[in-house]
């Protein structure tokens, strides 16, 4: 039994609600998607009309997910369901730490009303109506589990093999310190319903194209340590996109190579987007909070992950206000650091 405490009007909002419309934020990773699926899955259980969007079409290296081709980007159907469903209709955000996640046509979401917030980012910034965010939670996987058990829903095969995935990924798979006893307890019943765990690792981590490996090459060529070892930084250049054929999803994950170097506490990996906008992956180990340092420049995550972004700006000019912010952390820790 979970001791998580749901806010109940979450519950009674979702209960209600005859439609729904559930999306999660842009450039969704794997704990957005295989939340956003579980919990349209759920909903759809429950006898629910669901419209379930994504802000851009899902990634390649995840359209492995069940009922994925089922997502949809056409922002004019998803205004005819709302439409139809006239005032019997709900609206949950998921994993979106800001409004501003939820991408180009959040304005149409925020219409919809009530409007549910389930996310577990340490740096959230209020909006919706009702909102459960707790950071404790290994996932936003994870909470969409503890919402299903709350209303007496059992997942389906489908749903449990979406919860499994986001949680796997966003727990780095289990090793992230967000990862608890309730992570496995849920894990483990997930498995119970037919999960296969090496099933969905290789299908997770073992589906690279030779143009993600050919972009791998060039960006762990830019590897370059400081302060004593203990932050490595990458980056990656739309040359080297081009050059290699790779898509922009190919790059998720690289900066977990930088982490893993044994000395090093801070990793960071600045790309270059074609939106002419400068991105950064922060990660961390131990007690070191990388929300902290993407709060800075306007962005936000978790204490071991977390981004923010920089527009119109160069790859060495980002490179070096964050690894300097970095560096003040290290040689000043504040009480958070």
């Amino acid at each position: 039994m979970s001791n998580k405490k749901i806010p109940e009007k979450i519950l009674e909002v979702i209960r209600d609600a005859g439609h729904c419309v559930v999306t999660t934020h842009v450039q969704p990773d794997g704990d957005a998607l295989g939340s956003l699926l579980a919990m349209t899955d759920m909903l759809e259980q429950m006898g629910k009309r669901v419209f379930a969007y994504l802000d851009e079409p899902i990634s390649h290296l995840y359209n492995f997910l069940p009922s994925s081709r089922a997502l949809s980007t056409d922002i004019d159907q998803l205004q005819t369901f709302v439409d139809e469903a006239g005032v019997d209709i709900c609206a949950i955000a998921l994993d979106c730490g800001e409004a501003d996640r939820m991408g180009r046509n959040q304005d149409t979401f925020l219409r919809i009303s009530p409007f549910v917030v389930i996310d577990h980012h340490l740096s959230h910034q209020n909006f919706g109506d009702y909102r459960w965010v707790d950071s404790q939670c290994s996932s936003t996987g994870e909470m969409v589990y503890e919402i299903s058990e709350a209303l007496g829903q059992t997942p389906t095969y489908d749903g449990a093999f979406s919860l499994y995935v986001a949680i796997c990924t966003d727990t780095g798979s289990f090793r992230y310190e967000c990862t608890g006893s309730r992570t496995f307890e849920i894990a483990g019943r997930l498995v119970d319903l037919g999960v296969n765990p090496n099933h969905l690792a290789n299908l997770i981590y073992d589906n690279y194209s030779p143009e993600r490996l050919d972009l791998m090459q060039r960006v762990l060529a830019t590897l370059e340590l400081s302060e004593n070892q203990q932050i490595a930084c990458i980056h990656v250049t739309r040359e080297m996109f081009d050059r290699s054929g790779a898509l922009a999803q190919d790059a998720e994950g690289f900066v977990e190579y930088a982490r893993s170097i044994r000395s090093v506490k801070v990793a960071v990996f600045v790309k270059e987007n074609r939106s002419e906008v400068i991105s950064v992956s922060l990660r961390a180990k131990g007690a070191f909070n990388v929300a902290s340092i993407a709060k800075k420049f306007g962005g936000g995550g978790h204490r071991n992950a977390a981004g923010c972004k920089f527009p119109a700006d160069s790859i060495e000019s980002v490179r070096e206000k964050v690894i300097s912010s970095i560096k003040d952390a290290l040689r000043a820790p504040s009480p958070e650091n």
